[in-house]
């Protein structure tokens, strides 16, 4: 299994639950303590019914370690609630969903178990996911490497039909052959090509510039050896060639107002294999690697990679553990294969889940996807490096009021000194 970089999106809300101590990060719950825990799942409807079913499974052979879980509510951010948790002491015991560019925060904030000074949890960690050390922070796993999303081009075949683009071989793998098809959706009557979200979120650039960036870079992420890697040759040409999107109209710079694919207002988005449920009954829809300039085959993606992490509120820490790896089991893992059809981060995915796959031949692009990924970095301030990095971004390539090149060297200076913070 080729090796994950992190750090991915957080992607869900949180809710302050009940089974955990007060005083936040202090690190009061014991290692060895067993007894009830509570855990956060993200709202997704499938991942709630997949947690759902493990608690129930767990739960019933262990009556005096009963797991609470609880669907996290719409509204606030889950960065901000899982921060202003740890700060309160009411942390759950386990978060399923993380995203690792929040995990240095956290282990800074003192809200985080080391999960290597558990007995075997370095090895646990490591025989199910493979090379998975870019998930470690000092050293140390304060996290589990979970699920990953690799990020594709999803597409209307119908749409592309259309607009006379062979929805089974659209043969747009090139930067010039994908700007071909794109003109021919717009002129065949649809609002856009390829509707990335223009607002101003740090996460933004995961499903625009990014999942790109790495694949004409293979596997570049925007920071390495605390310098900012893109005001390069290719970050210039990726910039460029998503200017041209906004420049000729093929996608808008307002957000849309509903969801475009099934509204059939554009042809294509770049998503995971999370998506694919959305539009079972709505859209027939393709998949197909993000284009390179050059056309080169299996190009590296963004994972949009999960974890799990255990906070020091945690009064029974011991149960926490164990029901952690219980619910990454290889079993585990397969029933959230099943109910998601979201990637386990574990070695040999395609091997174990073999029968999966057969039935659900969408998702099987996605599996070979999983072999070919990378993240983002980790680094100090990383949602402040990658907010300097979208406003940036955003001036430049989507509404058009500074040049390319002043965007790359400006974005690239803010994001040094930050991460030399």
């Amino acid at each position: 299994m080729k090796k994950f970089r992190a750090i991915a999106l957080i992607g869900a809300t949180a809710l302050v639950a009940t089974g955990c101590s007060a005083g936040g990060g202090a690190g009061e719950g014991s290692a060895d303590g067993t007894g009830p825990i509570s855990i956060w799942l993200s709202n997704n409807e499938q991942e709630v019914a997949w947690g759902t079913a493990v608690v129930e499974a767990w739960n019933a052979e262990h009556p005096d370690e009963q797991v609470k879980a609880q669907e996290i509510p719409a509204g606030s951010s889950s960065e901000e609630a899982i921060t202003a948790a740890i700060t309160a002491g009411t942390a759950p015991c386990l978060v399923y969903n993380v995203a690792p560019a929040a995990v240095s925060g956290w282990v800074k904030q003192g809200g985080l178990v080391d999960l290597s000074a558990i007995d075997g949890g370095a090895d646990y960690i490591t025989d199910r996911g493979g090379d998975v050390d870019a998930y470690a922070s000092d050293g140390s796993f304060y996290q589990l490497p979970w699920k990953s999303n690799p990020v594709m081009v999803m597409y209307n075949k119908a749409v592309f039909e259309a607009a006379s683009i062979d929805p089974e071989d659209p043969q747009m793998n090139t930067y010039d052959s994908f700007l071909e098809g794109s003109r021919a959706i717009v002129d065949s009557g649809v609002q856009s090509a390829i509707w990335p979200a223009p607002t101003s979120e740090f996460y933004q650039p995961w499903f625009d510039f990014y999942p790109l960036y790495l694949a004409e870079t293979d596997g570049t992420m925007l920071v390495e050896d605390g310098k900012a890697t893109f005001d390069s040759d290719a970050g210039r040409t990726v910039s460029e060639f998503w200017k041209t999107f906004y420049d000729e109209k093929l996608s808008p710079n307002e957000a849309s107002t509903d969801d475009a694919m099934s509204a059939g207002t554009t042809a294509m988005q770049l998503a995971g294999p999370w998506a694919i449920p959305s539009y079972a009954d709505t859209v027939d829809v393709g998949f197909m690697p993000v284009p390179t300039s050059d056309g080169r085959e299996n190009p590296t993606t963004f994972a949009d990679s999960k974890s799990v992490s255990m906070f020091t509120a945690c009064e029974n820490q011991g149960t926490a553990w164990e029901f952690l790896k219980f619910s990454t089991s290889e079993e585990s893992d397969g029933q959230l294969l099943e109910a998601t059809g979201q990637m386990p981060m574990r070695t040999g995915l395609t091997d174990a889940y073999g029968d999966y796959f057969a039935a659900n031949p969408n998702y099987v692009a996605f599996a070979e996807q999983a072999e070919k990924t990378a993240d983002v970095p980790s680094i100090p301030n990383s949602v402040e490096a990658w907010q300097a990095f979208r406003d940036e971004y955003s001036s430049a390539v989507i509404f058009d009021k500074e040049s390319i090149d002043d965007f790359l060297g400006n974005a690239a200076t803010k994001i040094d000194e930050l991460v030399a913070e």
